[in-house]
């Protein structure tokens, strides 16, 4: 017998076709009943007997639509109204907002065929969408998510697109950005002074293959393009551009163009091709590209199109593109027409624009693959601001907003048991990024409905992020709570993981750059014994002097010279040069102002003690030559000295390093130099070099964790980023019978820092 239920569906399933899909499931099974949207998500009310009820809620989640993600379904009987006459679609219910938007999606297959028939409508049209796919974030102005928020207020659908839009059989049924070549955005080429004739897309694939730089409106950001296999004009951008030596991404007409150009396995293929669309990296293989697209480098970071834009574009084109952030180096992408023009003016000689705003700036998302799984570099377009469905333990957690670290930043909002999580804002030493901060965060809030009851900050009290979340709690008079960053790191992997605030401890191993430390010196080489509520520091790489201060971060000579100093003394250069011979580390070295180095770390003076792990990274890569004199971009020495090491994978050798704590560097050192005197190749000793710190790290992470019975190690920080340092841990303390734990959704760097920080703040607001 028919009765009635209102069925509740929470997660990803608006903006996205989910109600359509309803109403199909519906009327195939020949139900009754409604769908709309309200506060929460979903409501479906149906009059259907019991085992109709489970086989259509068994529906929804076998074949929902591709960018849905359903966390939870409840269903309570409800007496139906005796008038309901087939199911239909009805207008959303307003409320306390709990859902937000969904990520910009690549171009579906359904999109990519109506642009590529010569008897679709929208052949050839650039800004082709559908519920599956299309802007969303890049073009939200402000909730609700209907067109008149978004940036395609102003194009007013024709009579065509309007028909589609209004029925629910349609795939653009509701689809906001929806719009063909009569209704919606349209391309113009320019020179910088006037609008040329011709097609737009085929005249911007001429000029990349004559070898001009072509600035491109693309979705979350103008970007620079130009021939990836035009050595000349690749090095004429990184000229313009000033981006002396950090990594070029490259986009790829399809799967079969990237495999000319690098090694895939089955998941890479699978990211590549996924509606996120991300950069993913892949070792070098088959024919080269341009050598400055990744100088010094043994992987590329490829991509496929995202937009019917980029699909256009490259049907027109025989070998991949660099395609880079439209902006000088270390500055925000350019969103706006007129600032493209102006900013990128003696950068691009052309520019591909269009009339459609970009409301909310996005950088491409970057993954890398480790041991067959993908792991997020960066977080933006595809993935961002996709919400984390936390444990159960989090759900009556008050409002916190987390405004995360100075690097790699991001910023979280926990609410109702999710952390949504924003797309990547980049560094806040820059003006113009911590506007964009600020200016999203308004945006998030009023999306969300956002009024936090704690702020989380960093510890470290000269961060911009810090001071803003000061301001933000001294404005709403809400208190706030400081983080140490590397617990904010361990907390981010065990919430990823879906462990509660009363989860037993972890030994957490943090490799990073540099952190404020709760004892007011900087850390980076951690072993923490963390739960979310609080940590204990039981280990730590030795402590070593930054000469110069903030110098020590981009001229890694001056970490190679405090490290032999530390370990041989105020002596340390005449005595390597007796006993290895004349060896060129140490003759450029002895040039550098050593007495009055030594003297300032002796006194004190400007050379403060870290205990990083992203600095030895530097003075190992110096040592052999690496970035001696300086890094052009953060983590190049460590980069450059990973694609060393992954030259010589069969090398099993290692320096005889001793993993109780309170150890020292000295055989690490001793070992090098014994390796550079006997002549040994660079890329030799880089192997050995990761070969002893696996060792190191795993066989003192099995001395804590004995100790202290715990039998999960969670791995983070900035210097895991290193997929040969991250794979050889993973598998040393499998081997050893430990539970290990790593990021793959967020970033094993301060992306994630945010989140942890969230976690931490609401974890320690349920205990009291």
């Amino acid at each position: 017998m028919a009765q009635g239920w209102e069925i509740r569906v929470r997660g990803l399933v608006q903006g996205v076709g989910f109600r359509p899909f309803v109403w199909r499931l519906a009327n195939a099974a020949g139900l009754s009943g409604e769908v709309l949207n309200d506060s929460e998500g979903v409501i479906i009310r149906l009059a259907c007997s019991q085992a109709e009820r489970v086989a259509f809620q068994t529906a929804l989640t076998a074949d929902m639509p591709s960018l849905a993600r359903i966390d939870g379904i409840e269903a309570k009987p409800k007496a139906p109204p005796a008038d309901w006459q087939g199911f239909a679609i009805v207008a959303s219910a307003r409320g306390v907002v709990t859902t937000g938007i969904v990520p910009d999606a690549a171009t579906c297959p359904d999109c990519l065929s109506d642009i590529s028939d010569s008897q679709n409508r929208r052949y050839g049209y650039a800004f082709t969408n559908c519920t599956n796919c299309g802007p969303r974030l890049s073009i939200t102005r402000a909730i609700p998510y209907d067109r008149s928020n978004t940036a395609m207020a102003g194009f007013e659908m024709c009579a065509a697109c309007q028909s589609e839009y209004d029925d629910p059989a349609d795939r653009r049924f509701h689809a906001q950005p929806n719009a063909c070549p009569d209704c919606g955005p349209q391309l113009v080429l320019s020179d910088g002074s006037q609008q040329l004739d011709g097609d737009p897309l085929a005249g911007a694939a001429k000029a990349l293959r004559a070898g001009l730089i072509v600035a491109i409106k693309g979705l979350g950001g103008v970007q620079l393009a130009v021939d990836a296999g035009n050595g000349e004009a690749v090095e004429r951008l990184r000229k313009r551009k000033r981006r002396v030596a950090k990594p070029l991404a490259c986009m790829a007409r399809d799967l079969q163009m990237v495999a000319r150009h690098a090694d895939m396995d089955e998941t890479a293929r699978k990211v590549l091709a996924s509606p996120q669309a991300p950069i993913v990296l892949l070792r070098k293989s088959g024919a080269p590209l341009a050598p400055a697209v990744a100088p010094d480098q043994n992987r590329l970071g490829m991509m496929l199109p995202s937009t019917p834009l980029h699909h256009l574009l490259m049907a027109h084109l025989d070998r991949p593109i660099v395609l880079t952030s439209g902006n000088l180096s270390d500055q925000p992408q350019i969103t706006g027409n007129k600032e493209a023009l102006n900013g990128l003016a003696g950068i691009a000689d052309l520019w591909l624009l269009h009339d459609r705003d970009i409301v909310n700036r996005l950088d491409d998302s970057v993954v890398q693959i480790i041991a067959d799984r993908p792991q997020i570099l960066r977080r933006a377009r595809g993935y961002a601001p996709a919400p984390l469905r936390l444990h159960k333990g989090f759900a009556k957690a008050d409002p916190v907003l987390a405004t995360g670290a100075d690097l790699k930043n991001t910023f979280c909002l926990l609410k109702d048991g999710q952390a949504i999580v924003s797309q990547h804002m980049g560094d806040m030493e820059n003006p113009e990024t911590q506007r964009d901060f600020a200016a999203n965060l308004d945006l998030y809030r009023q999306i969300y409905d956002f009024t936090p009851a704690i702020v989380a900050t960093d510890m470290h009290p000269g961060y911009f992020s810090t001071r803003l979340g000061q301001q933000i709690a001294d404005g709403g008079n809400t208190g706030t709570y400081a983080v140490q960053h590397h617990h904010a790191h361990i907390a981010a992997v065990l919430v990823e993981h879906g462990l509660g605030p009363d989860s037993p401890p972890v030994l957490g191993v943090v490799l990073d750059g540099l952190g404020h430390g709760a004892d007011g010196t900087i850390w980076g080489g951690e072993f923490l014994l963390a739960g979310f509520c609080g940590f204990e520091r039981v280990a730590h790489f030795p402590a070593v002097p930054l000469p110069g201060g903030d110098k020590a971060n981009r001229q890694p000579w001056r970490n190679a010279l405090a490290h032999l100093l530390a370990v041989f003394g105020p002596d340390a250069l005449t005595d390597l040069e007796e006993g290895c011979g004349k060896l060129p580390c140490l003759a450029a070295l002895k040039a550098k102002p050593v007495s009055m180095l030594a003297q300032m770390i002796a006194q004190n003076v400007n050379a403060p003690k870290a205990s990083s792990a992203g600095r030895l990274f530097d003075a190992v890569a110096a040592v052999l030559g690496v970035c001696f004199e300086t890094v052009q971009y953060e983590g190049e020495a460590a980069m450059q000295l990973q694609a060393m090491a992954e030259n010589r994978p069969q090398e099993t050798g290692f320096y005889p390093l001793d993993a109780r704590p309170g150890f020292d560097w000295k055989p690490l050192w001793q070992g090098i130099f014994s390796d550079l005197s006997e002549g040994v190749r660079r890329d030799v000793i880089a192997a050995r070099f990761h070969n002893s710190l696996i060792r190191l790290v795993a066989g003192l992470a099995a001395e804590i964790t004995g100790k202290h019975d715990v039998d999960t190690v969670v791995l983070a920080g900035g210097v895991l980023q290193n997929a040969l340092l991250l794979a050889g841990l993973e598998q040393e303390l499998a081997a050893q019978g430990m539970n290990v734990l790593t990021s793959a959704r967020f970033p094993a760097n301060d992306g994630a820092i945010a989140l942890g920080q969230a976690v931490i703040a609401a974890s320690r607001q349920l205990q009291t």
